[in-house]
């Protein structure tokens, strides 16, 4: 990893220094170039708070797109533009979208291991996550971090809330994990590559074994006695439930193909493909991302989500 050194760094070695995972330096491009993307966000939207939101939320895509700035020298107008995205957005009344590269084609080129490489994110920002509640870690992971986000109303039904509790959650998160990423900058992290990366591995084991007729065995040694599965709030079915679920897809033919993990101190996403059989091509819906909330380092509960558009989050899910 290449620090920066100099007294007074430019924007290019500022950013050369965060492509190559120096958090510091990253953290002072956002300090210096904040109050001009702060100027842009309320001349989008005018209001305060709102602007502030656009903010925070482009500087989450900033950390995340850092390795795409090709013009070091550009930063500044790069930052702007992805404020102005984020502005467009909340005027449109959409949630913001990361596009994604088509995961299936990825899946089918590389390993789990590679895909991680690709897609998990430095252990700075997991170790502001880390700094959340429990409740605000697992809203910020399903927005920002969940590579099918899913829309408010999936999170809303997800999380047995309201669509409005949703919204004052990511506010709160996002400032928080923003300001958690400056105070942290310098702190060590945890080796969470290494964290998605073992994550990944149980994924493609857990579904190895499902195929096998071992998904009772792998489960009872690695999900709580007392796992259960949630729609909300609500409890809906136990281990055994899931069991059945996971059989009657199988018996008729249906798979799941690994896709990606992301996965922080008591929250873990593990994105699926739904592959259908070719006589009932629309038996469940082409992708599913199991939520699940971990006690001790074993499965807790498990809550599951499908690809946006497929499904509003309000339907009971047909699969397991």
């Amino acid at each position: 990893m290449r620090t920066v050194m100099y007294e007074n760094p430019s924007d290019k070695d500022l950013v050369r220094s965060a492509q190559d995972g120096d958090t510091a330096s990253f953290g002072a491009l956002l300090e210096r170039h904040w109050a001009g993307m702060r100027a842009v966000a309320l001349s989008v939207l005018g209001n305060r708070p709102d602007a502030e939101d656009a903010v925070q939320d482009a500087s989450l895509i900033a950390f995340r797109r850092i390795g795409d700035v090709r013009e070091p020298e550009s930063v500044s107008a790069w930052l702007r533009m992805i404020v102005r995205n984020s502005c467009r957005s909340r005027l449109r009344s959409t949630p913001p979208t990361t596009p994604i590269a088509d995961l299936s084609v990825l899946v089918a080129e590389t390993g789990p291991e590679q895909i991680i490489d690709r897609h998990a994110m430095r252990d700075w920002i997991w170790r502001a996550i880390d700094e959340l509640s429990p409740t605000l870690r697992m809203t910020v992971m399903l927005r920002h971090f969940s590579p099918r986000t899913p829309s408010y109303d999936q999170m809303a039904a997800l999380c047995g809330i309201p669509v409005g509790t949703v919204r004052s959650r990511l506010g709160e998160a996002r400032k928080k994990l923003v300001a958690a990423m400056v105070a942290t900058a310098d702190s060590s992290h945890a080796d969470v590559l290494a964290a998605s990366r073992a994550s990944a591995r149980e994924a493609v084991e857990t579904l190895a074994a499902a195929e096998q007729g071992r998904f009772g065995e792998l489960t009872a040694e690695r999900w709580t006695p007392d796992a259960a599965y949630f729609e909300g709030r609500q409890r809906v079915g136990d281990r055994d439930f899931l069991i059945r679920g996971m059989a009657c897809d199988l018996e008729a033919g249906v798979r799941q193909r690994f896709v990606s993990a992301v996965t922080s101190r008591d929250t873990t996403i593990w994105e699926m493909d739904m592959v259908n059989p070719p006589d009932a091509p629309d038996h469940c819906p082409p992708a599913v991302a199991w939520l699940m909330t971990m006690k001790d380092g074993r499965m807790h509960q498990l809550r599951l989500f499908h690809a946006p558009g497929v499904q509003d989050g309000r339907t009971p899910p047909k699969s397991v």
